[in-house]
């Protein structure tokens, strides 16, 4: 069979697969990435799998609009050039994507009818790697400036995305991050298993060399920096600093040593991997833990509470347990909402699915020694379409635990002194208020994109608003 033969049929000779990873008893013993790339006949086959559909359905999935067909078919042909040409001109950061985007593409792959979808977001990492290999991602000089000063307040995807396309436009662009290194919750909040660090780095280092500047340790509307500071030196700023307010625990002996916002525990991990010692209050080291909350935060708790050795590790959440396939009232392109095993689940652990917290047990000494569940049982209102839960009698329990992580999701931006020194409005949600028409706050010359302004989404949806956020900064600075 020829090559185009190949192509024509590939999604009828070949089965979806995942590059190899590094076995569980192996990987858990260090923090580095554990996924391989494809070898290149097995990369070959992935990308023949797509059948360059006449309709797309996976650019309606890509929040980004990726050329998905175009560029699976320039890696089918391994032609990089075009293949990194293609993704880079929809995608700033497909290192970043390739590793942590959960892949709504996917789910929109006309093949997810009744096959298993193409391997979309490992053929993007595939692509980009094998660019950076072959020398192919170049700084991209800007010789034409027009002298317009831009802050971008927030160095995560949103915030990097931002300032990368108001660069290539011939703004110049400061980006001003609070933390002590550039990334936001790439940097702090994803572990290196599924993310290492010189990643990061190394689309830094572009972005410094195309001229974007970074200023760490820059707290926006703190006391050494007061948020009149931008508006009086900048013509335009886009507040990028993502929604990092954590959802609390109302119960019981939740105050006191043993109980921990997921993020803080994160990021103590993250920076022991980069060299930091590590604070042992926030160690799972020869703990039972239990992580409050069941999407990614919380997979990634227990892929980092397994590599902090961990004695047991049970992942709660408050929803009942999703189907294993898609139901019926969301059909096919829809994301849908079913259950998704990741790695971190396959490494060890136990998870359990209507559960509520109830109140968190402490000895004497103050001590976390379980926490207190009960079983519940959701209903829909017909009234009101809306879902409500009653407690099942009589099943009340206690799981043993001496730590605690909460992990159940953000409710809001962490930027009280900015809020407070700028009168900038926020929406029903708690999120600063902008449309997603032009970005713009009440405040002239401001504008918000990204998870501060939508609310916490996905790394995906941050990217391309930051990409459409800038579009928008760069009309109203050449108006």
């Amino acid at each position: 069979m020829n090559q185009q033969e190949d192509k024509l049929h590939g999604f009828l000779q070949y089965k979806r697969s995942k590059p190899v990873q590094r076995s569980v008893n192996e990987r858990i013993r260090d923090s580095k990435e554990f996924t391989s790339l494809y070898p290149d006949d097995e990369l070959k086959k992935q990308t023949a799998r797509c059948m360059n559909c006449g309709v797309p359905f996976c650019h309606y999935g890509c929040p980004l609009g990726n050329n998905i067909a175009q560029f699976n078919d320039a890696a089918y042909q391994q032609n990089w050039g075009r293949a990194y040409d293609i993704l880079s001109s929809t995608n700033n950061f497909p290192e970043f994507t390739g590793r942590l985007c959960p892949a709504p593409c996917e789910s929109s792959c006309v093949l997810n009818i009744n096959d298993a979808a193409v391997t979309i977001e490992e053929i993007e990492k595939n692509i980009i790697e094998k660019a950076f290999a072959l020398n192919l991602v170049k700084p991209k000089i800007i010789n034409n400036r027009t002298n317009k000063k831009v802050a971008v307040v927030g160095s995560g995807p949103a915030g990097l995305a931002v300032a990368a396309e108001l660069n290539y436009a011939g703004h110049v662009v400061t980006v001003f991050e609070k933390s002590d290194k550039i990334g936001g919750l790439l940097r702090y909040g994803i572990p290196d298993f599924k993310l290492e660090k010189w990643v990061i780095d190394r689309r830094l280092n572009i972005l410094k060399e195309e001229g974007i500047e970074f200023q760490t340790n820059a707290e926006v509307g703190s006391q050494s920096f007061p948020f009149d500071r931008l508006i009086n030196d900048y013509n335009a700023i886009v507040l990028a600093g993502g929604c990092g307010m954590p959802r609390d625990l109302q119960v019981k002996g939740r105050m006191g040593e043993g109980v921990y916002f997921a993020m803080n525990f994160l990021e103590n991990h993250n920076r022991f991997v980069d060299g930091a010692p590590i604070n042992k209050a926030l160690s799972a080291y020869k703990k039972e833990v239990v992580i409050l909350g069941g999407g990614d935060t919380g997979s990634d708790c227990v892929g980092t509470c397994n590599r902090q050795g961990a004695t047991k590790v049970t992942q709660l959440e408050i929803m009942p347990q999703p189907p294993q396939a898609r139901p019926e009232d969301q059909p096919w392109p829809t994301y849908p909402t079913i259950l998704r095993t990741t790695a971190s689940h396959e490494e060890g652990g136990e998870r359990k699915w209507s559960l509520m917290a109830k109140a968190i047990i402490r000895d004497q000494k103050n001590q976390v020694v379980a926490i207190q569940v009960v079983h519940i049982r959701w209903h829909n209102n017909t009234t009101n379409q809306q879902r409500y839960f009653e407690e099942i009698s009589e099943t009340e329990h206690e799981i043993p635990c001496q730590m605690i992580i909460l992990a159940m999701g953000f409710i809001g931006p962490n930027c009280t002194g900015l809020l407070e020194q700028s009168n900038i409005q926020l929406d029903a949600k708690g999120n600063l208020q902008a449309n997603d028409l032009n970005y713009k706050t009440n405040i002239h010359k401001v504008f918000a994109t990204g998870d501060i302004r939508r609310g916490p989404s996905l790394i995906v949806w941050a990217i391309a608003e930051g990409r459409r956020c800038a579009k928008q900064v760069d009309k109203f600075l050449l108006n």
